[in-house]
Parts: C-alpha cells; structure tokens; sequence
C-alpha cells in the first residue's frame, strides 16, 4: 500500500511555464496554493510531508510536463550519523555560534545577503531584491519560521538561514552566509547545525527541499546520510543513483 499524506480540501493553482533555473533548456512549472486558514502551521505541515516548499506565505511543489527530476529530500535525524568531511566541516566551524530568533528582517542580515548573491547568484532572478523584498522574504509567513543566526566568536555575523519549525522538524526554507569563508564550508555546516540541533530537541527530520541528479548546484545535500526520498511510494530511504518511478 502506498503511503498517502492527508492534505485538507483546498485550491491548487498552476503556474505558466518559466526557463528552468536549474537544468537549461526546460520549462519549468509548479502547482502552488496558499497558506492560509484557521491552522496555516498544520496545513504546512501536511504539504511539507507531501513534498512541497514554502516562500512566503505560498506553498509550491513543482509540476512540470515530462519531468520528475526534482526529488524531495529529508534527513531522518535520529539516524544521522556524520562522515569524515562532515565531521571535518564540523572542525572548521568550532568557534561558531547559533541562535534561533524572530523572523525579523535587519539590516545587518541583509547586508550578507547581497554579498551573497553578488558572489554566488548575481545572474539569478533574487539578484536585484531590494531590503523591502528581503523583508518581505523573512517576514511574510504565516507559520512558525525563525532566523537561525551564525556568528564568529568575534561577534562577526557568519551565515543565517531562514527556517520553519514545523511538528516533526525544521524546514530549510532559504540560507546565506559570508562568502569570504567560502572553504569552511558554511552552507553546509548550516545543515548539519539543524540536524544535530533538530535530535537534540527529539524532532524527527531536516527537509532540504528538492535533490537534482543532473544539478551541480544541488550536490551538497547528497552528502548527509542516511537520506531520505519521497516516490510514489512514499518516503524512503535514498542513496543517489537510485532510479526513482515517475
């Protein structure tokens, strides 16, 4: 029997075809509804499990003609055990600190923000976000997202990741960080944070969004085991080069 996420009755919309940002030369499409109700945080919740993605106040779940290569992803957190090079990550960031705040937008935050895609996205479509469309990013949701804020031991902001705390894990909606330390590896060590703080607090997963075979750019999550995949068979447990069923 197939494994089936219940989601409440509601609308679901499809977006027009737009240039992939991933893979060149595909149109890509999404199926997206809108976070709202007596119980946004429940429905979220419902959709995450389902293999949908939040930005602002919209949850999406990618739809495209002739194409499944977006494969939802999660770390079973009370499984996860880091390797060597994430324990060497791990190493390079010892003198780093993190703390969970209110989604507010500051100016010192979105400073990072714009060196960051300067340095890693500037052809991007955020390229040209302004602080109002920054705020709008961290501010306008209608669940349960905090800023998780990285700070050297000088006080220097390192990296901050916008994340849901949702009923059974956190949900990486958006990360940045201070390309400068680009070979300490922040992106990752910003997941592995979440893993290990997630086991600590008994939940039970770190959704990552969506895994990309054929994306460079997606790469990194293939290096936290074990991981999990969502087919249509539910979620299960994934090591890439596995064949998934469209």
């Amino acid at each position: 029997m197939k494994h089936r996420v219940q989601i409440p009755l509601r609308h679901f919309f499809a977006t027009p075809p737009t240039p992939c940002p991933y893979l060149p030369g595909r149109l890509e499409r999404k199926v997206v509804t809108l976070l709202a109700g007596e119980d946004p945080d429940r429905l979220h919740d419902a959709l995450s499990q389902a293999g949908f993605r939040r930005s602002q106040d919209l949850a999406y779940r990618p739809a495209c003609e002739g194409c499944s290569a977006c494969i939802p992803v999660r770390i079973p957190v009370e499984r996860f055990l880091p390797g060597r090079s994430l324990r060497r990550v791990q190493g390079r960031n010892l003198g780093i600190s993190a703390r969970m705040m209110p989604a507010i937008a500051t100016r010192e935050h979105f400073s990072l923000f714009r060196r960051y895609l300067l340095s890693r996205h500037s052809g991007g479509g955020m390229a040209d976000m302004d602080y109002a469309d920054y705020r709008a990013m961290v501010e306008e949701t209608p669940v349960d997202t905090a800023l998780t804020e990285f700070r050297r031991g000088d006080g220097e902001l390192y990296a901050v990741c916008l994340t849901d705390r949702m009923k059974d894990g956190f949900s990486l909606v958006y990360s940045f960080f201070d390309p400068a330390y680009d070979p300490c590896s922040p992106g990752t060590f910003i997941i592995l944070w979440h893993a290990l703080e997630a086991r600590e607090r008994e939940l039970g997963y770190v959704y990552l969004g969506y895994w990309i075979e054929q994306s460079r750019k997606m790469a990194y999550k293939a290096r936290f085991r074990p991981l999990e995949r969502l087919g249509p068979d539910g979620w299960r447990p994934f090591e890439p080069g596995d064949v998934i069923a469209s």
